[in-house]
């Protein structure tokens, strides 16, 4: 599996627009892409401008498809107008062990 974890600042004017364009994505993506296992927004309780997405992808392939998509073109034109900075890492799953939710 790949772990995909992305850091965004938006600009405050832009704060509604964005939130439903991430919104629209993430929901899209766990509901019509099979390889989305996860996809979770977040936003920093003392900075609404700081957002983290976590998102969890059956492999590689699925997470380019994910980036090739309708919704995902969509949520990247309000993100070419309202993000600041920026940051995307990949993690590749090793093992999966769940306790209590963890």
């Amino acid at each position: 599996m790949l772990v995909v974890l992305v850091q965004v600042t938006v600009k405050r004017e832009m704060l509604a627009e964005f939130e439903r364009a991430i919104l629209t994505n993430a929901d899209t993506a766990r509901s019509k892409e099979p390889g989305c296992l996860r996809f979770d927004v977040s936003q920093k309780e003392d900075d609404p401008t700081a957002w983290l997405f976590y998102e969890m992808y059956k492999d590689s392939a699925a997470f380019e498809a994910h980036r090739a998509s309708a919704h995902f073109a969509a949520y990247q034109a309000v993100a070419d107008k309202a993000l600041t900075s920026k940051s995307l890492t990949r993690w590749e799953t090793k093992s999966e062990v769940a306790v209590n939710g963890f």
